[in-house]
């Protein structure tokens, strides 16, 4: 990972760093559409044992932490603030389960607010920790699709879950599929990629 960080703070079970992980990202402003992709994806991901990590933001990252947590699957969220923060503040009772049953990581200390710089580097963790990114709806300029871009750098998969032509929470999606993403009709895209790969 280019600048990698110099510590990490946690609560959970910091184990899970080590199994497998799939990184979910997507628009926080985002359709039903998006939440039906996510509810497709996620339980037969949940079944094989796979970790879905996400960035605890609003809409796709919120989402595919609830639907991991429903199926009794692990999930891990990685914040832009210190652990003693909660933001958004909507998210409060997801972060508290996710702390108390599963895991939180930041690389920001104790009392650090979410400043805008911080999400940028929040993202680099989310591919860092991941065998691959899914990004499900994202505009032409999001921050999903600098994960998207960070999981290139860093030799990661990407995988891209296209959209309507007509909404513009698919061009970002449909670009990356452009630019050589995997396109992902099925849970199974991904999957046969990671029993491939070990």
């Amino acid at each position: 990972m280019y600048l990698p960080p110099l510590v990490l703070f946690y609560k959970g079970n910091i184990e899970w760093i080590n199994e497998t992980i799939i990184g979910i990202v997507g628009a926080r402003e985002c359709t039903e559409y998006g939440k039906a992709v996510v509810s497709k994806l996620v339980p037969p991901l949940v079944d094989k044992g796979i970790i879905i990590s996400s960035g605890l933001a609003k809409g796709i990252d919120s989402y595919a932490h609830s639907t991991t947590i429903e199926g009794n699957g692990k999930t891990i969220a990685v914040i832009g603030t210190g652990l003693d923060r909660y933001y958004p503040l909507s998210n409060y009772d997801i972060q508290k389960k996710i702390e108390n049953e599963h895991l939180v990581v930041t690389e920001f200390p104790i009392g650090s607010k979410p400043l805008k710089h911080h999400f940028p580097l929040r993202n680099r963790i989310i591919s860092g920790i991941s065998e691959g990114i899914i990004v499900v709806e994202a505009k032409k300029r999001s921050g999903s699709l600098i994960t998207a871009y960070q999981a290139l750098e860093q030799n990661r998969q990407v995988y891209a879950v296209p959209g309507s032509i007509f909404s513009k929470l698919s061009e970002g999606a449909n670009d990356l599929i452009k630019s050589g993403a995997k396109t992902v009709n099925s849970p199974k895209d991904i999957i046969e990629d990671l029993i491939y790969k070990f």
